[in-house]
């Protein structure tokens, strides 16, 4: 894989005859990478949406990250740049689910209980979130399926090939179900977590990448508390 490219698509959603439609960006993390852009002073404090956040740091592509708490504060850990924000969240289903970046420059998306929260906190760039919604190739059961929001999440196919998106409203296991079968991101996926999702679901893909530019945020969202951003390497 070569440059990040946009990609669409429609499915059967679980259970039928829902439909989940997908939009996001797929990517080489040999060539590409995330990085966290955190607000420390709250929720739209320095970045109103996904788009301005993209532009202003000149990446490829841009998508909210983690869930935060009323007062703005993360719900969560997360890493920006190697300085870390928030706690680590062990109790919730919002913080089952960690992605990284080392130092080495390899990326992961592990469950929290696979994970020492101290290590997390010396890597280069991290987010914890959740739940987990795709765990070697297969759908993750027990996930909600009675509140439908548009959501944003992260998949990854164990290797070196990734995938940032946005949905249509859809449950959380209409979007596990649908993650795992088939290969909506182009290849099969290892495994996937969600990020904050309904009002703060926001994606900008940048019009240097193939299919782009799209900015899918309705107008009604609220600012959020930070972002992930692709930027070369």
């Amino acid at each position: 894989m070569g440059k990040p490219q946009s990609a669409r698509s429609t499915t059967a959603g679980f259970p039928k005859p829902d439909r989940v439609n997908l939009e996001g960006v797929a990517f080489d993390s040999r060539t590409h990478r995330l990085r966290v852009i955190d607000q420390a002073s709250g929720p739209g404090t320095t970045f109103t949406d996904a788009s301005q956040v993209g532009s202003l740091q000149h990446a490829l592509a841009a998508i909210n990250a983690g869930f935060f708490t009323p007062a703005g504060e993360p719900l969560g850990l997360l890493v920006s740049n190697g300085k870390a924000f928030g706690s680590w969240n062990s109790a919730t289903s919002i913080g089952s689910a960690v992605w990284y970046e080392s130092n080495s420059g390899n990326s992961n998306i592990s469950r929290r209980h696979e994970t020492q929260p101290s290590l997390i906190k010396q890597t280069r760039e991290a987010l914890q979130s959740g739940p987990m919604l795709v765990d070697r190739g297969q759908a993750v059961g027990g996930l909600e399926s009675d509140k439908i929001s548009a959501r944003s999440f992260i998949a990854w196919d164990g290797g070196t090939r990734w995938f940032i998106g946005r949905t249509s409203p859809c449950a959380l296991n209409a979007l596990a179900e649908t993650l795992a079968f088939g290969n909506h991101c182009g290849w099969k996926i290892h495994r996937a977590m969600n990020l904050d999702g309904g009002r703060s679901s926001d994606l900008w893909i940048s019009s240097r990448i193939s299919g782009g530019p799209l900015h899918s945020r309705p107008p009604w969202n609220k600012p959020v508390r930070n972002f992930l951003i692709l930027v070369p390497r």
